[in-house]
C-alpha cells in the first residue's frame, strides 16, 4: 500500500499553488456551505470527471471544513503525479489483499475527527454528462472498517462556460444524515438523488 507522506514545506507550497491555479484557470469557483458535526470526521463522496476534481475538494476543505485532507487515488496517479502523496493521497499498490488493506486504512482515518477522506465511488474518470453515478463495492468496506462516526458529504461538481472565455465550476454539497444501517444501494440511491437535484440547479443557471 502507498501511504501519504508529510512534508510541511511541499504541502504549504502546493496548497498555495492549487488556490492560485483555480483562480487563474476558472472565471469562478462556486460551492455550497454544508453544516457538519465538528467532533466527527468527514467522508466526501464526489463525481469524477476531470483532473481538477481532487483539487476542487482540497480547495473547499481549506476554505470550509478545515480538516486534514486525504484522498484515495489509483497507483498510477500516485506514482505519476509525485506531489499528490504530500497532499494526503494514498493508494493500493496491488490488487487483492492490498486493496482491502487500503480500504481498511481509509476506515481508520475516518476514526479521527480531524480527518477528511475524499473518495470517488465511480473508481475511474467518467463524463461530466452522466445521468447516474455508479458506486464500487469498496466504499462500504471502508465505511464498515470505521467506527461510523462520520459526516458523509455528497459533492456534485459541474463546469459551464456560458459567455465567458474561462469556465465556472460549481460544487453542490449535502451533508447526508445517514441511517443507522447503511448499505451500498442506500448510499448510491441517496447520492444520486443529490446528484439529480444538483443537475436541476445547474440547468437553471443563466448568465
Amino acid at each position: 500500500m502507498y501511504q501519504s507522506r508529510k512534508n510541511t514545506i511541499i504541502y504549504n507550497f502546493f496548497s498555495w499553488y492549487i488556490q492560485l491555479i483555480v483562480k487563474k484557470d476558472f472565471a469562478a469557483f462556486k460551492y455550497d456551505q454544508a453544516e457538519i458535526k465538528s467532533d466527527s470526521s468527514i467522508l466526501v463522496l464526489a463525481n469524477h470527471f476531470s483532473w481538477w476534481d481532487g483539487f476542487f475538494i482540497f480547495y473547499i476543505n481549506k476554505k470550509v471544513f478545515k480538516k486534514q485532507f486525504h484522498v484515495l487515488v489509483n497507483a498510477e496517479n500516485y506514482n505519476k503525479v509525485g506531489f499528490l502523496k504530500y497532499l494526503g493521497a494514498f493508494a493500493a499498490e496491488n490488487k487483492g489483499k492490498d486493496v482491502l488493506e487500503t480500504l481498511n486504512y481509509a476506515g481508520k482515518l475516518l476514526d479521527d475527527p480531524h480527518n477528511l477522506v475524499l473518495i470517488f465511488p465511480q473508481g475511474k474518470l467518467h463524463s461530466n454528462h452522466l445521468k447516474n453515478i455508479s458506486f464500487e463495492k469498496g466504499v462500504m468496506q471502508m465505511i464498515n472498517a470505521s467506527q461510523k462516526k462520520i459526516n458523509i458529504i455528497f459533492a456534485a461538481t459541474f463546469i459551464d462556460y456560458f459567455a465567458k472565455r474561462k469556465p465556472t465550476a460549481y460544487t453542490y454539497l449535502q451533508n447526508w444524515e445517514n441511517e443507522e444501517y447503511v448499505s451500498l444501494q442506500l448510499l448510491k440511491s441517496a447520492y444520486n438523488k443529490h446528484y439529480d437535484q444538483s443537475v436541476v440547479k445547474q440547468t437553471q443557471i443563466t448568465e
